[in-house]
């Protein structure tokens, strides 16, 4: 891993996922919920409040549109900060594996 990126939350990095297209932040809420198994359920004051972070930071951007509700979806760099998620959380499970030789199966 070459690039430092701070470790994500499990609700951004679903966030993330679900902007692989666009949505609105409702949109999200529920997908988010559904991909996760009803175990990740998003409120709209951190749904939105998140949204406003990751577009500071440049990950998503708002799509010019003439609808009520304003739909988001992830940029480059974004797509960048969720590859390398991947990646350590990959290496969490590796080194877990590997040290407990495989218990949790």
């Amino acid at each position: 891993m070459t690039q430092e990126y701070p470790p994500l939350t499990e609700g951004v990095y679903y966030m993330l996922l679900a902007l692989y297209e666009p949505r609105h932040g409702y949109g999200m809420m529920q997908l988010v919920e559904e991909i996760s198994n009803g175990r990740v359920q998003l409120g709209a004051g951190t749904i939105y409040g998140a949204i406003k972070t990751m577009v500071e930071r440049g990950w998503i951007e708002a799509l010019d549109g003439d609808g009520r509700k304003k739909e988001y979806v992830i940029t480059a760099s974004g797509k960048k900060v969720v590859n390398y998620e991947i990646l350590r959380l990959k290496e969490l499970f590796d080194n877990g594996v590997r040290i407990t030789k495989g218990e949790a199966k």
